[in-house]
């Protein structure tokens, strides 16, 4: 199976909506996916850092996975991130997932305890071994703490169930040169500001945050890099780099959900620590961001 060819793509990752009592809104979260897949997006990655993760119990991490799962129904690619400090955690989702059809999983690397690389490494050789899935590597430094050189990346791709990565990173020099070396991975850009850069510097694709609301942007963004048309995709880039402006000066996690709200879509706010909104805050995000998607 060429992986690039079955994987590759725009993806939201997907946000975990709350009722007010703090369960997870199944109608909220199905009618994001069918909003998103009328837009075009090849898939979802599903219960990542969007998704607040490791603010979810494990019960509620399944239920994420079996309503996205229940609601595509095979009409969009999905990987399920299933990153845990716990190998042994991480291989019960991968099971999970795969009883439920996913077509591949991702994790990104156990953090805290400061693990060794030959560690970090067999925590992916046994996930990938003992759910027989397809391993989507996350790479992400700034909020893992787990920095990894090139020549670990690659180490790790050169298992054959190790089929791509995904790189929240502004190292562009890094992703070259890792798709240079794997050039029959796929390779996803992390960071939503720097869609175009990943692009140019040859990822597959795209997993991002902001996607959830305006997946057409970066379905524009890649058209227009494919017809070569630089300078237009640069100008959509640029689009979607206003709004993201106002993310990264209010809080990401709060603002993104406070835009599907105000979209129509109740997904409540972000779990505990993070804070709610201040009124000054939210009236920034209507003026600045929803009055001008």
């Amino acid at each position: 199976m060429n992986m690039i060819k079955e994987l590759n793509g725009v993806y939201p990752a997907l946000l975990t909506p709350f009722h007010k009592n703090g369960g997870v809104n199944r109608k909220a979260l199905e009618d994001l996916v069918e909003y998103n897949i009328g837009k075009g997006v090849t898939g979802f990655y599903v219960a990542g850092s969007t998704g607040e993760a490791f603010l979810l119990t494990e019960e509620e991490r399944k239920e994420v996975y079996t309503i996205v799962a229940e609601k595509t129904a095979g009409r969009a690619k999905l990987i399920a991130h299933v990153g845990s400090i716990s190998t042994e955690q991480a291989v019960r989702f991968s099971k999970h997932v795969k009883e439920l059809g996913y077509d591949a999983v991702s994790a990104v690397s156990p953090f805290y305890y400061g693990y060794s690389f030959d560690e970090i490494k067999a925590y992916y050789r046994t996930i990938t071994a003992e759910s027989e899935m397809p391993m989507v590597m996350y790479n992400i430094p700034a909020t893992s703490g787990v920095k990894f050189s090139t020549a670990q990346i690659i180490d790790i791709l050169s298992d054959d169930m190790v089929v791509g990565l995904k790189h929240t990173s502004n190292d562009y020099f890094q992703l070259e040169q890792i798709k240079t070396a794997c050039p029959d991975k796929v390779v996803y850009n992390g960071y939503d500001e720097m869609f175009l850069c990943g692009l140019s510097m040859g990822a597959d694709g795209g997993i991002g945050s902001t996607y959830n609301y305006m997946a057409e942007k970066f379905l524009k963004i890649r058209e227009l890099y494919e017809q070569n048309k630089m300078k237009e995709a640069l100008e959509v880039q640029k689009e979607a780099n206003r709004i993201i402006k106002v993310l990264i000066e209010v809080g990401g996690m709060q603002m993104n959900k406070y835009v599907l709200c105000q979209m129509g879509f109740d997904f409540g706010e972000a779990r505990a620590p993070f804070g709610p909104l201040s009124e000054a805050q939210k009236k920034l995000i209507r003026e600045e961001v929803v009055a001008k998607l």
